[in-house]
């Protein structure tokens, strides 16, 4: 199992340094960055001076080892719309965008594994078909979509619940369901699909000739092997949710990083999305290797084949 782990981490260290290439290089693909961060009208001057600041004259592999050398330190630069440095904004937004990936990733796996559960273990009942064709009508809705019938529903005519901002667990719920109700309907086909292929294998049939009680069929032995589609996805999904909640954000006005990286193309801030983009690829990877390691222990066969 350790050689496994410190396999896939020796792993993360080269997509790291990938990304990091990625990060550094995409913004000169649409061409010189300094003339997308000063206005159309800006003279000769003010943009040699402004490539002169930022280094942009040394050559372009001289620029890379630089910007990797500051990034392993967490130095960015400064922003050059809020003139502070990069990080302490991506550290002050970033929570922001973890709690309602988080609350979003709750919400729909508490609800959508006992529903694929139950519609696979009645598959063909009323309860298996409404709950199957509720899943497709939430993969239907767009979350902005969602967003704003949920805002006026339970903000304009009901008074229930904030329209927008951060502070309280009312101003969580509405962006958290619309963020979490396609994933939901997404995890609960998922369940539903990988349960019924379990339910049919020798060992569970083994597992009921035996007397054993139906609930622990289903918990104990079918439902473990049924998890790691499911983390697969889900760990896929939670890293996409962070970076992806840019129109909930912009919608419910939450200040988190999709916000904040919205805000920062529009004042053609580069620095600022450098980092975003770099600590997002960040999270994602280390999703990953967090799946990675929840294979093993949900199936440590995949750790053995792994050393075999």
């Amino acid at each position: 199992m350790l050689q496994y782990i410190l396999k896939r981490l020796w792993h993360t260290v080269y997509v790291v340094i990938g990304i990091s290439m990625i990060s550094f290089f995409f913004i000169h693909l649409s061409g010189d960055p300094v003339l997308l961060m000063l206005p159309g009208d800006a003279s000769d001057q003010e943009i040699e001076e402004l490539r002169e600041q930022l280094g942009f004259n040394d050559p372009l592999y001289v620029q890379y080892v630089r910007f990797a050398s500051k990034a392993i330190r967490g130095d960015f630069g400064e922003s050059l719309y809020y003139h502070v440095p990069v990080m302490e904004l991506v550290i002050e937004r970033l929570p922001a965008s973890l709690e309602l990936a988080v609350a979003a990733m709750v919400f729909a796996l508490v609800l959508a594994v006992p529903i694929g559960i139950i519609s696979a273990v009645r598959r063909g009942s009323m309860l298996d078909m409404g709950s199957m064709l509720g899943a497709l009508l939430g993969l239907s809705m767009p979350h902005f979509w969602l967003g704003i019938m949920l805002m006026l529903l339970f903000s304009v005519h009901l008074g229930w619940l904030p329209t927008s901002g951060r502070g309280t667990m009312a101003h969580l719920i509405m962006p958290a369901v619309s963020l979490g109700l396609s994933l939901m309907a997404m995890f609960a086909r998922l369940t539903r699909s990988v349960m019924l292929e379990v339910l049919s294998l020798d060992y569970i049939r083994t597992a009921r000739a035996k007397g054993l009680r139906e609930e622990i069929v289903i918990s104990k032995h079918a439902l473990k092997n049924a998890l790691i589609p499911l983390v697969t996805v889900a760990g896929m999904q939670f890293g996409f949710l962070i970076g992806g909640t840019v129109i909930i954000e912009t919608v419910f006005a939450w200040p988190g990083l999709g916000r904040l990286v919205i805000q920062a193309i529009f004042s053609r801030d580069y620095p600022l999305v450098q980092a975003i983009v770099f600590v997002l690829s960040l999270l994602f990877v280390g999703m990953n290797l967090l799946v990675d390691i929840l294979y093993v222990y949900l199936d440590p066969q995949i750790s053995y084949s792994e050393e075999k």
